[in-house]
């Protein structure tokens, strides 16, 4: 699963060296400027989107209101989310890919676990997104952990290269083999400490 992530400024600025490279622009600015810090379920954060031919980052909130109204749907999974109605269209159509410096996770302990890749600048997620009546949401792909993964948790983010972005965001032939993707290999941080609210999953 997904359900914390960091962003930085260096997160900032690969996004600008990306969109401006494919002739995009930067929702309500050309100032490339990216709070910094942990985004959360619910939250607020940097989305990538095809956009008239080049990518376009706009901010969205994290998370698809459930079918109760009360759950917030948040990760989905990459091996079913084209035999979800709710879904199928989103991936279709409206693909994203949602850059964070590193992610969180915690094991059945609730030790927490920093998971990013040194050398890289950032980290890229595959995702979907929803024009919702109170603006844009987005929600990461998951998909069976890889060997780094796998001594945390079962479910990892589907993270793409960065030479794989426009490929999945504007060619839809190329969907179904990224949504069978085999994440590149982590380098896993342990910093035993205890997470006082502990965010459960709510994948379909």
């Amino acid at each position: 699963m997904c359900g914390r992530y960091y962003v930085d400024d260096e997160t900032g600025r690969e996004i600008e060296k990306i969109v401006r490279r494919t002739g995009g622009r930067q929702q309500g600015t050309d100032r490339f400027r990216i709070s910094a810090g942990n985004v959360c379920p619910s939250a607020a954060a940097p989305v990538l989107i095809a956009a008239r031919g080049g990518i376009d980052c706009q901010q969205f909130k994290w998370g698809l209101p459930g079918f109760d109204k009360k759950q917030l749907i948040f990760n989905a999974r990459s091996e079913s989310v084209m035999e979800k109605r709710m879904f199928r269209e989103s991936v279709e159509r409206r693909r994203a890919v949602i850059p964070a410096a590193r992610f969180y996770e915690w094991n059945r302990n609730k030790e927490k676990n920093t998971f990013d890749r040194p050398g890289q600048p950032a980290l890229y997620m595959a995702g979907f997104y929803e024009r919702c009546p109170d603006g844009g949401r987005f929600v990461i792909l998951t998909t069976a952990a890889n060997d780094s993964m796998r001594p945390v948790h079962d479910r990892m983010p589907l993270l793409l290269e960065r030479d794989e972005i426009e490929s999945w965001l504007f060619d839809s032939s190329l969907t179904e083999r990224f949504l069978k993707k085999t994440p590149a290999l982590l380098e896993r941080r342990a910093e035993y400490e205890q997470m006082s609210l502990f965010p459960e999953e709510n994948s379909l």
